[in-house]
């Protein structure tokens, strides 16, 4: 388990500093105009990566160093170009990595402040400033990229240029299209929660701690604050929240108002411009029984109408879908996370989706079934198995859009590192003697001064 959380830590920045389980004596290594980088930094990432993989290669930390310097020179430029991380930004991006840290956890915040050794506000205190940075670098490198682009000539020049045995094999894919379906709620448990909201702002105005009955009664992440969700600007939450939170005066509760998430009450804490400061309690209506089976019944008639053609898979996703979800802008097809194209490998595919689809033909249509989103809530789901590659070896007619993203990040990997080589010229830049013998830092040496 704790190498699950050391993965997970990994990724949101807050790791290396937990694995680095040495004394290292602090000292700059490298000066990138007017940042810099220290060698805890070097040694708390070579910790890292020697826990996820055991042994690691020759000249590892020449590498880590590498890659830190080019953090350091996008983040020097977006600061000469002015480029500007608000602390709300920070604020959210802090807060949705602690969240999932917790989701890991089971949301138990004594287990978060043991295996820290510090509370979630101190955590957050000692990553603030290293976010923000790596906010600025993720932005400025997102600017120098943001003119490439491949053409379809480039694309099978690329393509030609891969030798014929080091062309991949892809495995069999598929494309999953799906309506999506919210059950709704009935009006007597509606009812029930707009009272019990109702009876919790009354006893707000008697006097009782906001705070603590958040932590009693609220049913999202924030109860473990208060109900605090920090500083926001326009435009971070949905649209009924929103409208009901902006206007507000400082102190003053909402009356209870309805969202896609339920049901709230509202406290402005404090308001600076078009940024808000707000606590909530959410309250979510129970789904009975009887809501879920009429879900059901609904989406399997949906399903009939494509059965019989009276209606096309796109009509229907238009006219029966949830607009909340990725795939109602894209006709139904579903999107795969982890390539951004709509073909799934079986092994990037939900099992439930994944053993609906397995003996189904093409164009079939799945009887209706139950599914949770991130937060837990319950929808239910038909999907449509639209196309089915056969294993093959890489080709342009069937895989034209894996080898243009190849084509794209291969041009995007010299465009920054020409980008790198002409910040270098005019970047003041010295590297610890420490490091004179790696080769891949030969790059970071202006040209009069290299041998």
């Amino acid at each position: 388990m704790k190498t699950l959380y050391s993965l997970i830590l990994a990724m949101i920045v807050l790791a290396p500093h937990c694995l680095a389980q040495r004394e290292v004596i602090d000292k700059v290594v490298a000066t990138i105009g007017g940042e810099l980088v220290l060698l805890s930094e070097v040694e708390e990432q070579f910790a890292l990566m020697e826990a996820q993989s055991g042994v690691l290669p020759e000249g590892a930390r020449c590498n880590i160093m590498d890659q830190l310097m080019a953090s350091k020179l996008l983040v020097n430029q977006a600061k000469l170009d002015s480029l500007e991380v608000s602390d709300e930004e920070v604020e959210a991006q802090l807060d949705a990595r602690i969240e999932r840290i917790l989701s890991f956890m089971n949301n138990d915040v004594a287990q978060f402040e043991s295996y820290y050794g510090q509370t979630i506000n101190e955590v957050k205190a000692q990553f603030r400033e290293d976010l923000k940075s790596q906010i600025l670098a993720d932005r400025m490198r997102s600017q120098v990229m943001a003119s490439v682009t491949v053409t379809p000539s480039e694309v099978k020049k690329f393509f030609n240029s891969i030798p014929l045995d080091s062309l991949p094999y892809f495995n069999s894919e598929v494309e999953v299209g799906e309506i999506v379906y919210k059950p709704k709620i009935n009006e007597e448990e509606r009812q029930k929660t707009i009272e019990k909201l109702e009876s919790i702002r009354q006893r707000i105005l008697d006097g009782e701690d906001f705070a603590e009955l958040a932590s009693k009664f609220s049913d999202d992440g924030s109860a473990r604050g208060g109900g605090d969700l920090g500083w926001a600007r326009r435009g971070k939450y949905v649209p009924e929240f929103e409208a009901a939170a902006f206007k507000l005066e400082k102190e003053e509760l909402s009356p209870v108002i309805e969202s896609e998430f339920g049901f709230h009450i509202i406290q402005m804490l404090e308001r600076r411009g078009n940024s808000i400061h707000v606590r909530h309690i959410l309250i979510k209506p129970e789904i009975t029984d009887a809501d879920l089976e009429k879900a059901k019944v609904h989406l399997d008639s949906v399903r009939q109408f494509l059965l019989s053609d009276s209606l096309s898979f796109s009509q229907a996703v238009k006219l029966y879908s949830n607009e909340d979800v990725q795939s109602y802008n894209n006709d139904g097809r579903m999107v795969n996370p982890a390539t951004g194209n709509t073909f799934f490998e079986i092994g990037d595919l939900e099992p439930d989706i994944y053993f609906t689809i397995d003996t189904m033909e093409i164009g079939g249509v799945s009887q209706p079934f139950e599914f949770r989103d991130q937060v837990g809530d319950i929808y239910y789901r038909i999907v449509m198995l639209q196309s089915r590659t056969s294993p093959h070896k890489a080709n342009l007619k069937q895989d034209y859009s894996k080898i243009q993203k190849a084509a794209i990040e291969s041009k995007k990997s010299d465009f920054i590192n020409q980008w790198i080589k002409d910040k270098v010229e005019a970047t003041y830049i010295d590297i610890d003697a420490m490091f004179n013998a790696c080769p891949v830092l030969e790059k970071w040496k202006k040209q009069d001064i290299r041998p």
